[in-house]
């Protein structure tokens, strides 16, 4: 595997990763916001990843690129609460809440971080080992 192959998989991992950190952020900004009907709610989303086999010339490679297919609608149910004071309550009485886990967003805004930071780790790696390369060419 070239430092290329290397390159391009861990640049779509942090590409990845940063459209995960985008809805993660989406959703904690949303958390709180109240809506009359379950249909002008925000639902949290969740970005759905597929690795790559294939780089084109039809033959499998040893590591695989990640690519974001969509980011899709959670199917969790909205929580409602009994707020007729509320401004955005249905007629009766009723205000629907995302279904936004916010922990759950936290532990996977953590994981997120980590996932890029790791493949800017690799990224230095490489270029730490291009320019060793260079240095023996050197003597």
């Amino acid at each position: 595997m070239s430092f290329k192959d290397i390159s391009q998989i861990a640049g779509s991992a942090m590409a990845a990763q940063s459209v995960r950190l985008n809805t993660v952020a989406s959703n904690l900004a949303n958390a709180d916001s109240a809506g009359g009907s379950e249909a002008e709610t925000y639902r949290a989303r969740k970005p759905v990843f597929a690795a790559i086999l294939d780089n084109g010339s039809g033959k499998l490679t040893p590591g695989s690129q990640v690519q974001v297919l969509d980011v899709v609608e959670s199917a969790e149910p909205l929580r409602k609460a009994y707020e007729p004071d509320n401004p955005v309550a249905d007629a009766d009485g009723m205000v629907f809440y995302p279904n936004v886990n916010q922990v759950a967003e936290m532990t996977d805004m953590m994981a997120a971080s980590r996932a890029f930071e790791t493949n800017v780790e690799v990224l230095g790696r490489i270029k730490s080992m291009q320019a060793s390369l260079l240095r023996l060419g050197e003597s």
